[in-house]
């Protein structure tokens, strides 16, 4: 019992635990309500509403503020820890989730895309003498759900801060 009190006795960590766990929870929750089949990947995977990684910073800034005061130097690198995480969500990786969706759509659609020759241009597969050295230029599809659109970002940041308002301070 005496682990079970230690591990769940900080607060900073208790919020940001909830807030991710909670954000993951309802990012399945409502692709089951607009999909109407169940993904269990949208449980540990990234992008979708709401944004857990925004859940999190929000509610760890948060409950610094709660506990040490607003004008904590530990408030200020909490709060410009969040602003990083949320600005890189709608940014660099939403822009990679969008390439992602035009890769995939290119060397998925195009047949001329999905083999090349060593050494050689893009070569469509034909069954030709020699197509031993052809190989898969890609084998799968790249992840689209990386980033998140600025309401998934906000409203990962507002359930962060419910949770670290509504959860008592230790």
């Amino acid at each position: 019992m005496n682990v079970l009190r230690m591990i769940t006795s900080n607060y900073i960590a208790n919020v940001g635990f909830i807030s991710f766990v909670l954000a993951q929870l309802l990012k399945t929750l409502f692709t089951l309500l607009f999909t109407k089949r169940l993904d269990l990947e949208r449980l540990v995977g990234a992008g979708g509403m709401p944004s857990s990684h925004s859940a999190l910073t929000s509610s760890i800034a948060i409950g610094m503020a709660r506990k040490l005061g607003f004008s904590s130097p530990e408030f200020g690198l909490a709060m410009a820890f969040a602003t990083i995480v949320m600005y890189d969500a709608m940014g660099v990786r939403r822009a990679a989730g969008e390439q992602a969706k035009v890769l995939n759509k290119l060397v998925f659609s195009l047949p001329s895309f999905h083999f090349f020759q060593k050494g050689e241009e893009a070569k469509a597969p034909g069954g030709q003498e020699g197509d031993e050295d052809v190989e898969p230029l890609m084998d799968k599809e790249l992840k689209e759900f990386l980033g998140h659109t600025p309401v998934e970002v906000l409203g990962g940041c507002l359930l962060g801060i419910l949770v670290a308002v509504f959860v008592p301070v230790v």
